[in-house]
């Protein structure tokens, strides 16, 4: 992706100077792996509690290699920001509304948000309650070496489909999935909020469109973004971790349903597409 040199958004807030407080990430490796693979992209509202993991306490140090390479990240990051916001405000402003820009922050180990308290384990996630994206930047270096999937827009794709979510809570979406809570039987309400997470991929399918549209797309970035997507189906995040799949514990779709509903907001750039219940699984 072209990014270097180009605007970065100002709704940022940095945390990660700031101690999150004793949280254990140092040792359970493996499990620590398993749990962060399984809740990649975590959705919209209050991320998981992450699982009693023994060993030493998590540690906001860093060597100076690793914090050059993060710093260098955090720049792109905020520009892709600023991009899905120049995006999403012209798309709002024909419909004749204003676009209030969600606020990305950044942090090491653990944050507290409107919705609880996140880790680096429960991966990037959205709160609708403070309309902010939170993401530990140590997740690109996850994504590659866990999952394969490389590439700056693997990672645009994670900021794209959080925005998604915020995309939702401004539509009322997650308001109407929310209200489904109780109303129907657990494995129908885990439908819809399967349904939820691949719109949200179509959402990030339809930035991606338009940053194409202004050649600010490099060769194989679709592709990367494509590899991501199949990478963290729940599928075969499930076969990596268990050896089977268990569809009724689906929480984002299949490899095979998240890549085909982000390739389709790609390819059609259509806002109108993307109603909730009407998503097929």
């Amino acid at each position: 992706m072209k990014w270097r040199g180009r605007r970065e958004s100002g709704n940022v807030e940095d945390r990660r100077g700031m101690s999150g407080g004793g949280m254990a990430i140092g040792g359970g490796v493996v499990g620590l792996i398993i749990y962060l693979l399984y809740n990649f992209l975590g959705g919209s509202g209050e991320p998981p509690v992450m699982p009693d993991v023994a060993g030493g306490g998590g540690t906001t140090q860093q060597d100076p290699q690793r914090a050059a390479r993060e710093e260098d990240l955090s720049k792109f990051v905020k520009v892709v920001l600023a991009d899905t916001e120049d995006m999403w405000s012209q798309l709002y402003a024909k419909q004749g509304q204003q676009y209030p820009n969600p606020t990305l922050v950044l942090y090491w180990d653990r944050v507290e948000s409107a919705c609880g308290f996140g880790s680096a384990a429960s991966g990037p996630f959205y709160c609708p309650g403070d309309q902010k994206l939170y993401i530990d930047l140590s997740f690109y270096d996850e994504m590659q070496t866990q999952l394969g999937a490389s590439g700056d827009f693997a990672m645009a794709y994670v900021v794209a489909h959080e925005v998604g979510h915020h995309i939702q809570n401004l539509n009322g979406t997650a308001d109407k999935l929310q209200e489904m809570r109780g109303r129907v039987s657990e494995a129908e309400f885990n439908k819809y909020s399967v349904k939820m997470e691949l719109q949200a991929d179509f959402l990030a399918g339809v930035w991606a469109h338009y940053a194409q549209k202004q050649n600010l797309l490099e060769a194989g970035d679709i592709d990367e973004a494509l590899n991501a997507a199949n990478a963290i189906g729940d599928d075969r995040l499930q076969k990596r971790s268990s050896g089977t799949v268990v569809p009724d514990a689906f929480t984002h779709g299949t490899s095979a349903q998240r890549m085909y509903w982000f390739k389709k907001g790609y390819q059609t750039g259509d806002i109108s597409q993307e109603t909730l219940f009407l998503i097929p699984l």
